[in-house]
């Protein structure tokens, strides 16, 4: 259960850094792509706004690869809570504001992902024997 709840830290972390980068260098190029929604003249005027946006997501990215460096597992799973519980955050925000497709892309994995360490911790709390 800890591996898998370590892969899906690790897919979410890879998403949000590949968000960051979406954000940060390629909003004009790929934004009207992705938010077909959205008029084309919007997104030059947009960009350092989406920049700003992707230094956000960069530092979910980081918090949660930090996360699986970590030693400690007590504090690592600790570390790995807050930061999946700030995406939880963001994708639910997004998802009301931007595109529902946010839950399912950002919300959706770090609830998993919290579910997973949440048995991992139980399992593991379980097989101690005292």
């Amino acid at each position: 259960m800890r591996i898998a709840a370590l892969i899906v830290i690790g897919l979410v972390a890879v998403v949000h850094a590949y968000i960051a980068w979406f954000e940060i260098f390629a909003w004009e190029t790929r934004g009207p792509k992705v938010f077909t929604s959205f008029p084309d003249d919007l997104f030059p005027q947009t960009v350092t706004m989406a920049a700003n946006q992707g230094v956000y997501n960069a530092f979910l990215s980081a918090g949660l690869f930090w996360a699986l460096l970590i030693k400690d597992r007590k504090w690592q799973r600790n570390i790995a809570v807050c930061f999946l519980l700030f995406v939880v955050v963001a994708g639910i925000f997004c998802g009301a504001t931007v595109t529902i497709r946010a839950v399912y892309i950002q919300a959706i994995p770090a609830v998993l992902g919290l579910v997973l360490l949440y048995f991992s911790s139980r399992i593991s709390a379980e097989n101690q024997v005292d």
